[in-house]
C-alpha cells in the first residue's frame, strides 16, 4: 500500500530553496534596495541548515554572501535562468511516499497567467538535473499547484484557500470537489479544510494561505488579523477569523488561535496598498525568520509567533522592499524535508 504525507514545515529539514533578484527579474530597477533583504535571508538560514539558490550569475551570489558573513559551507548556487525570485511557488512541495522523499513537481504558471513563468516552471526540473535533490525523485502530478497555497501540520490535516485554488487560470477544468480528491491523493491530505475569507490588498497569488494563516505545532493556528474598523481589510479578515474559530482538528477539537498584530498601512510610491503580513514567516530546523516592516507592531508579532514556537529563535529580518514585487519572506524560499539531499 502506497501512504503518502506532506510533512509540516517545523519538521526537520535538510536545506531551504532560496530565489535571487537579478537584472531581468521585476526587481531590476530597485537591485539595490532589495538585494540587501535576500543576502540577509540567506545568511540567516545559512547559519543554521543549507541554502540552494538558482541564480544566473553564481559567482556574484557567492561573493555577496561570503562578504555578508554566511556559512559558505552551507550556501550551494546553480547557474540558472529564472523569471522572479518566489521560490514558494516554483520549488518542489516535498512529500514522504512510505517514508522516502518525494519532489512532487507542480505546474506553475504565474498565478493563473499573470505574470511570465516559463523558467521558474523549469526550475525544479533543472535543479534535479544538476543533482541539488541528491538522488531523489521527482514526479509531476499534473496540476497548477504553489507552495504558498498550502499549509500542513504533517499528520494529515492541509489548510488552503478556495479563491487561490478555484482560480479559473489555474485547473479550470477541476470544481471544489475533484481539487479535493486530488489533495487527498497526491498529498496524502485526509482533513482539507478550506478558508472562504481573507485576502490583502497587493497580492497577486488570490490569496495565498501563507499571507493569512499558518499551521502551528500542537493544533495552532498563527493568523494575520485586522483590528482598525476603518482599514479595507477588516471585514475580511474578521470574517476569517470567525471561520478559523469554527474550524476543527482530525480529531474534532477547536484549534488553538494565535492572531497577529496588524501592521500600519504601507504604500507603493504610486500610492497603492502593499501586501505587509506577518504571516508570511519562514520555520527552520531551530530558528523562526519573521518578516517585519518597520512598524511599531514588529516587536509584538515576534511575540506572538515565540509564543507558538518557543523552542526556536525567532529572527526579525526587515522585508519592506519585498512587498514592493507584493510578496514576502516565505513567498522567496521553500524548505527541502530532511532525506532530499541524501
Amino acid at each position: 500500500m502506497i501512504e503518502r504525507r506532506l510533512p509540516a514545515e517545523w519538521e526537520p529539514q535538510d536545506a531551504v530553496l532560496l530565489g535571487w533578484p537579478h537584472e531581468t527579474t521585476d526587481w531590476a530597477d530597485m537591485l539595490d534596495l532589495v538585494l540587501p533583504v535576500f543576502i540577509r535571508i540567506a545568511v540567516e538560514i545559512s547559519l543554521v541548515e543549507m541554502v540552494i539558490i538558482p541564480a544566473p550569475d553564481p559567482d556574484s551570489v557567492r561573493s555577496q554572501l561570503a562578504e555578508a558573513g554566511a556559512r559558505m559551507d552551507r550556501v550551494r548556487v546553480h547557474a540558472m535562468s529564472t523569471n522572479d525570485t518566489w521560490a514558494r511557488d516554483f520549488g518542489p512541495i516535498t512529500i514522504y511516499q512510505n517514508g522516502t522523499p518525494l519532489l512532487l513537481d507542480y505546474g506553475f504558471n504565474g498565478w493563473g497567467l499573470k505574470f511570465p513563468a516559463c523558467d521558474d516552471n523549469q526550475v525544479t526540473a533543472r535543479l534535479q538535473a544538476a543533482g541539488a535533490f541528491g538522488s531523489s525523485v521527482r514526479e509531476l502530478p499534473g496540476l497548477i499547484l504553489e507552495g504558498g497555497s498550502l499549509e500542513s501540520d504533517g499528520n494529515g490535516t492541509v489548510l488552503t484557500t478556495s479563491a487561490c485554488l478555484l482560480e479559473a487560470n489555474r485547473n479550470p477544468h477541476l470544481d471544489k470537489t475533484e481539487l479535493d480528491q486530488r489533495l487527498r491523493q497526491q498529498l496524502g491530505a485526509d482533513h482539507v479544510l478550506w478558508l472562504e475569507h481573507g485576502y490583502l490588498a497587493g497580492d497577486d497569488t488570490d490569496s495565498h494561505i501563507d499571507t493569512l494563516a499558518r499551521l502551528a505545532p500542537e493544533n495552532g493556528i498563527i493568523y494575520q488579523s485586522c483590528d482598525d474598523p476603518e482599514d479595507e481589510h477588516y471585514a475580511e479578515l474578521t470574517a476569517m477569523a470567525e471561520e478559523l474559530a469554527t474550524l476543527r482538528t482530525r480529531e474534532g477539537q477547536p484549534f488553538k488561535l494565535y492572531p497577529l498584530p496588524w501592521p500600519e498601512a504601507c504604500y507603493a510610491d504610486d500610492g497603492h496598498r502593499l501586501p505587509a503580513t506577518y504571516a508570511n514567516f519562514l520555520i527552520l530546523n531551530t530558528a523562526v525568520l519573521v518578516p517585519v516592516y518597520n512598524s511599531t507592531q514588529d516587536e509584538s508579532a515576534l511575540a506572538v509567533i515565540s509564543r507558538a514556537f518557543p523552542d526556536r529563535k525567532i529572527v526579525a529580518v526587515p522585508c519592506r522592499p519585498l512587498i514592493e514585487q507584493h510578496g514576502s519572506l516565505h513567498c522567496v524560499t521553500m524548505q527541502i524535508p530532511q532525506g532530499v539531499l541524501k
